[in-house]
């Protein structure tokens, strides 16, 4: 083992620590989830990082993500013209250019949307979340609703998998609805998985299975983190029984493909909108703060942070770009981070710093997406609209954490 992986095993504890002291020290911490929390995440970034037959599988993964982007860019070709990525009718002088996120990248959603709800509705997508749930059920204790609402986290969003069990939400003890939430927020879906790993792919070799990777990781980080904050004895127990189970969400597979293409376009225009509104934000709040201080909102961020990214094994000094980085997507969200780290081609990072902060920035960690998860839990389920409101911040906190875990273990599985 290397010094580095050294420290990075030395800051996944240091992480749980944290989580620990953010809760307040609470009594009830379970030695088992703990232990759990830590053995199933190493095991799985081991298996999925270092095992020939896995990662040769996660390969054809990329290769999917390439075929899906070549057929949406014949749909964009042919509704926006070289807008969409069609041929250009001049000649470009600067290479890439001609490259409109909104016209080429994003449309992607759209047809990850469609397919994502077709596979939900042939019963595809349930019957690996129920695999997925009967595991942690089985390690972590929890409820067999909070489990499947973990478990779904790896593939749809902060909100759609809460949908999936929204007629368990109000009988969740407040332990395990923060665990459901903190999921919601540590892990991405299907949706923009696809797309940032198309960003990525010219820096991160492998986008799409390390992505994956890090969402799959991220789901027993997100159990551990939220239950060191909140221990689930301190508001009992879900009865055993209690299993979560896929609702019926669709009519038709006709059905399942347009209204899966309708959530896809509202989940465009967010992003396209969140994207244009708390890029204009950060850029004021530099105006006003750079000429005072002569740092940026991202640097300051970057000194505040910069324990957690040597924390996660980042040597001492890349960490300042890693934690502003890690700034921005709690700030700002993770695309702008991505996005940067796209261009970029991570200046100034080695290649095992980039995967670390690659996986960290694998998540919904951001003000916005709790905005988002807040107002449609409690909309789902109004009977607990206090405890969600209460949680928000805090699980923002924790999903944080978690995904530092996260990078934490591809440190300490990466030489």
């Amino acid at each position: 083992m290397t010094a580095l992986q050294a420290q990075s095993g030395f800051g996944l504890l240091v992480l749980c620590l944290l989580a620990w002291g953010l809760g307040g020290f609470r009594r009830g911490v379970s030695v088992r989830v703990v232990v759990m929390g830590l053995a199933l995440q190493i095991a799985l970034g081991a298996a999925l990082l270092h095992v020939a037959p896995i990662r040769a599988g996660f390969a054809y993964l990329g290769d999917a993500v390439n075929a899906l982007a070549v057929a949406t860019q014949a749909g964009t070709s042919l509704v926006f013209g070289y807008l969409g990525g069609g041929a250009l009718p001049f000649q470009e002088l600067r290479p890439g250019a001609s490259f409109i996120l909104f016209f080429q990248a994003l449309p992607l959603i759209l047809v990850v949307g469609a397919l994502s709800a077709l596979f939900y509705h042939w019963g595809i997508l349930p019957a690996i979340v129920r695999m997925m749930a009967a595991v942690l059920r089985r390690l972590f204790g929890i409820g067999g609703a909070a489990g499947f609402g973990v478990a779904a986290n790896v593939f749809v969003g902060m909100v759609e998998a809460p949908l999936m069990i929204r007629a368990w939400l109000a009988r969740m003890t407040r332990a395990e609805l923060f665990v459901v939430m903190t999921a919601g927020l540590a892990t991405i879906s299907g949706n923009t998985l696809v797309v940032y790993a198309l960003m990525i792919a010219p820096v991160v070799p492998d986008a799409a299975g390390q992505l994956l990777t890090a969402s799959l990781i991220s789901a027993p980080a997100a159990i551990l983190a939220a239950l060191l904050m909140l221990p689930a004895d301190t508001a009992g127990t879900v009865p055993d029984h209690d299993k979560g189970e896929a609702v019926k969400l669709y009519d038709s597979s006709m059905d399942a493909l347009v209204r899966g293409t309708q959530d896809g376009l509202s989940l465009l225009l967010g992003i396209m909108a969140s994207l244009i509104v708390f890029v204009a934000l950060v850029a004021l709040v530099n105006m006003a703060l750079e000429p005072a201080t002569g740092f940026t909102l991202q640097r300051l961020l970057g000194m505040v942070l910069w324990p957690v990214a040597w924390a996660m094994g980042v040597p001492a000094a890349e960490a300042a770009t890693v934690a502003s980085s890690l700034g921005v997507k709690i700030v700002v969200n993770e695309f702008v981070s991505l996005l940067d780290l796209a261009q970029s081609g991570g200046a100034g990072l080695s290649e095992r710093s980039r995967l670390i902060l690659t996986y960290a920035l694998c998540g919904f960690t951001n003000f916005g997406s709790v905005g988002i998860m807040v107002a449609g839990m409690a909309g789902m389920c109004p009977d607990r609209r206090a405890d969600i409101l209460r949680l928000g911040l805090p699980s923002l906190v924790s999903a944080s954490i978690a995904c530092c875990m996260t990078g934490a273990v591809v440190g300490l599985l990466t030489p």
